[in-house]
């Protein structure tokens, strides 16, 4: 009888899995405790102490990651900014990194630390950020818009421009070619872009390219443009400054041949000067002996391109005058005659601060208004790039003084300056204001006291000199009659100061301007272009003075119905939070003691100790009593916090919020500080403005494509370049100007959306709206721009001859082929402060018509009459 203990094998017990762990009650209780600790620190606002708990916890058990992510996020954000306002930067990198240990994979914590690298200059990194984001979650909003706009600073918009520019292309090409054809085999391409010279020379048969890129996003971008044209084997593209190569470390030996276009609008901006002394020196083969005219080519050095002519003339524009002074005496009723003189920080002048730069850059042919041509065009300059001794001595050599005769009655606003570049003997690109091409010109106003008139048959005295790396140009004097003004001695229409033409009264009299600057100084103030332009603009600061007389007056009323429980003395708070210099907080106080009885106690949030000085200075001169008028900042403990009582028991009367950029976009968070200055008003107080109207139009512009993305294989002389560039297209164009823009009306202007500020209940998060096509075409973009409501009744507008603002426009991927009659069906939607549109033809939806739709696309962040 068999054994019934004993087991047959196929009855044989399962082995076990692995075993369970064991519950450990020590950690168990140590996870509680810290989660429980946390979360008491949260509502202690100790930020720091509660994330060290979070990290413990997620470290201890990872299981409980879905249910603390959001709490963790909270912290690490939080924590994170109070980390960036100590300057403990390090710190705030090490815990993004720990975050990153435990959420790898989170798109919104990902996105967090791209936005602290951007803001702290890390533009490469951040996108990198930026991009990993949207690939963990393609529809992310904040990622998109991030990217968008840090895809601006990466790859900026004249690389689109410039690879559209076939005539460039083709004529860099043939340079080249002829180049190499004559025996310069070994090329270098400095500053190589997207790589398109170093594919040029390859393919006209180099035997070896070399090429060297600075920005890591654009050597990237060139590494994979070459390798998608078959050249990764044959050219050697490296990450580094052309300053920093060396032979044999870098490249092998010296070649024969180095082709360029580090230029920008002023010629020399981008260091071409110090690039070119450095390859003759260190990476070039020396040039061609004249006393032996038989070297071969490949055994002597060249430069493409081999020189270059500037050439300027000086122009009358009231565009550029309103952005680099001051020309009104009163704004809302301020008077500013006390200021002396406020200069944009563009200047060559002798007393200019050291960041002023030289020159600001315009399309002539696109200014609002156009410019008037006070002189012929005049050779300022030749510059030979195959003369390393002429480079050497360009920055040392004296200032040279031209005198430029004037063919035209009017006012000298700047001198307008552009080049002719000698790429060989054959083929020349030229920059100037007629010449369709990438290029802009350079731009340098006149800063002088006095409204600089001349007359036909004077002369301008332009002093032409090459210092820190910059062509600088500057206006000194008109020559009249033999006699000689200074400009920057001279009051308005003041020709009495004459000086002969005689090199030591020249000399006193350059020694006694001196002497007066030096005396008015505390009167002279820089502010920025666009605070300029805003400064000029009177019809903007009367509008916003009637709209707060009619607040006050409103505010009085109510006050007087309640006079036994609110006293007659008790002032009116406003808080001004514009972004820059504004005098709107002290033209409300100016309000406030015009009116008599209950005073306004204004405050502004300017932080700049110059912009301080100037509204203390106009403050003065205005009889504003110095009490009426404080600086906000100082009253606050924490920057970031601006939105805050005016004191424990007090709420403001009016608020007023910067709410567009000036390039055309609506600023970010906005709709987040209206909801936050909501709560802080008095009964009857109100956020200036009350209402945003956004208006838009359908338009065709060829332009608008050729500026936001590479159209095809056309222009890049075959090679294959869109793709990989059109990664950094982002669908909308800032910083336009509408009246100017070439294009072709589709449509009547129509209102796209509606921001309330003062009314969260009328707000919606989607709009859609049909456009009527009252013209056949191909709809490419749609501009827009704003109707600023400061009341019911007062409204500023955004797209006017004398608005600081500028248009912006969204450019449709795919454009719409319409005719006549046709509805379009726009879809607008808002996430934060970021819009995106969709645009259908409304016609039956035909299956291969590629047209019919245009995706979502995003509005990033980034004047007269219409286009």
């Amino acid at each position: 009888m068999p054994n019934e203990m004993a087991r047959s094998k196929k009855a044989r017990r399962p082995r076990r899995g692995p075993r369970e762990p064991r519950e450990d009650p020590a950690r168990n209780e140590l996870i509680s405790r810290s989660l429980e600790s946390a979360q008491q620190c949260l509502l202690q606002q100790d930020y720091g102490t509660a994330f060290v708990h979070y990290l413990l916890v997620l470290n201890l058990a990872p299981v409980l990651k879905d249910f603390a992510r959001e709490s963790f996020r909270f912290t690490l954000f939080k924590w994170a900014d109070e980390l960036d306002c100590l300057g403990r930067i390090q710190d705030l990198f090490d815990c993004y990194e720990q975050a990153l240990e435990l959420f790898p994979a989170d798109e919104v914590i990902v996105n967090s630390m791209g936005e602290h690298l951007f803001r702290m200059g890390f533009r490469d990194e951040a996108a990198a950020h930026f991009h990993k984001a949207l690939k963990l979650r393609p529809d992310f909003p904040e990622a998109k818009e991030n990217f968008y706009r840090v895809a601006n600073w990466l790859v900026e918009r004249w690389h689109f421009l410039m690879l559209n520019d076939h005539g460039r292309n083709r004529k860099y090409q043939l340079a080249i070619q002829r180049a190499v054809q004559e025996g310069c085999s070994t090329v270098l391409d400095i500053g190589t872009g997207t790589g398109i010279l170093g594919m040029c020379a390859k393919k006209a048969g180099a035997r070896e390219v070399y090429a060297c890129e600075l920005s890591k996003t654009m050597y990237e971008l060139a590494c994979e443009v070459v390798s998608a044209n078959g050249m990764a084997d044959s050219i050697k593209i490296l990450h580094m400054k052309s300053l920093e190569m060396e032979i044999p470390k870098d490249i092998p030996t010296r070649v024969s041949l180095v082709v360029t276009e580090t230029v920008d609008a002023g010629l020399l901006g981008e260091g071409i000067i110090e690039s070119l002394i450095h390859a003759w020196k260190h990476l070039l083969l020396p040039p061609p002996n004249p006393e032996e005219p038989q070297s071969a080519p490949s055994q002597t050095g060249r430069v493409i391109p081999g020189g270059a002519t500037v050439f300027g003339m000086a122009v009358e524009c009231q565009e550029i005058r309103r952005h680099h002074r001051l020309c009104v005496s009163a704004v809302g009723g301020l008077d500013l005659e006390a200021v002396r003189e406020i200069r944009s920080p563009v200047s060559c002048s002798v007393d200019a601060d050291e960041s002023a730069e030289p020159y600001t850059t315009e399309r002539l042919s696109r200014l609002p208004g156009g410019f008037t041509a006070l002189t012929e065009p005049c050779r300022m300059l030749d510059i030979n790039f195959n003369n390393v001794q002429e480079l050497e001595s360009l920055c040392s050599r004296k200032v040279m003084r031209l005198r430029v005769p004037v063919t035209q009655e009017g006012a000298v606003d700047a001198l307008a300056v552009w080049f002719q570049l000698h790429l060989d003997q054959e083929n020349s690109i030229s920059t100037g204001p007629q010449e369709n091409t990438c290029w802009e010109q350079a731009i340098y106003p006149v800063q002088s006291l006095a409204h600089c008139s001349v007359k036909r048959n004077d002369e301008l005295l332009v002093e032409v000199s090459c210092r820190d790396a910059y062509l600088r140009l500057c206006c000194v004097a008109i020559v009249r009659d033999g006699q000689m003004f200074h400009l920057d001695s001279m009051e308005e229409d003041d020709y009495s100061a004459v000086a002969p033409l005689n090199p030591e009264v020249d000399l006193c009299s350059a020694l006694a301007s001196l002497q007066t600057r030096h005396d008015t100084v505390s009167n002279m103030f820089t502010l920025e272009c666009s605070e300029i332009a805003l400064l000029n603009n009177v019809s903007y600061h009367n509008s916003f003075r009637m709209a707060v007389e009619k607040l006050l007056t409103s505010l009085r009323s109510s006050r007087e119905m309640q006079a036994s429980e609110i006293s007659s003395s008790e002032p009116f708070y406003m808080l001004d939070v514009s972004e820059g210099f504004s005098v709107l907080s002290l033209l409300a106080a100016r309000l406030g003691q015009d009116s008599g009885s209950s005073l306004v106690q204004a405050y502004s949030s300017v932080e700049k100790d110059q912009h301080q000085a100037l509204l203390r200075l106009l403050a003065q001169s205005n009889g504003v009593e110095e009490n009426a008028l404080e600086f906000w900042l100082s009253h606050v403990e924490d920057d970031s916090a601006v939105l805050q009582r005016p004191a424990s028991e007090k709420l403001w009367s009016a608020i007023v919020l910067d709410c567009i950029e000036t390039c055309g976009l609506i600023r970010q968070r906005l709709m987040e500080k209206a909801t936050l200055a909501r709560c802080l008003l008095e009964d009857g107080g109100r956020i200036f403005p009350e209402r945003i109207v956004i208006h838009g139009l359908l338009v065709e512009s060829d332009t608008l494509l050729q500026e936001s993305a590479v159209q095809g294989t056309d222009p890049t002389l075959g090679f294959n370049i869109a793709p990989f560039i059109n990664q950094f297209t982002v669908p909308v164009h800032v910083f336009l100007d509408l009246s100017t823009l070439e294009c072709t009306h589709l449509s009547d202007p129509v209102e796209l959306f509606t921001l309330d500020l003062m009314n969260s209940n009328a707000n919606y998060t989607s709009r859609g709206i049909r456009v009527r096509v009252t013209a056949p075409g191909k709809v490419t973009a749609i501009p827009f721009w704003y109707q600023i409501y400061l009341d019911v009744d007062l409204t500023v507008t955004t797209f006017s001859q004398d608005s600081h603002w500028k248009q912006a426009a969204v450019v449709l991927q795919r454009p719409l082929l319409v005719n006549t009659g046709d509805w379009v069906q726009l879809t607008i939607q808002l996430h934060k402060s970021s819009i995106s549109i969709t645009a259908v033809r409304e016609e039956a939806v035909i299956a291969d018509d590629a047209t019919a739709k245009e995706e979502p696309v995003a509005m990033d962040h980034p004047r007269g009459g219409f286009c």
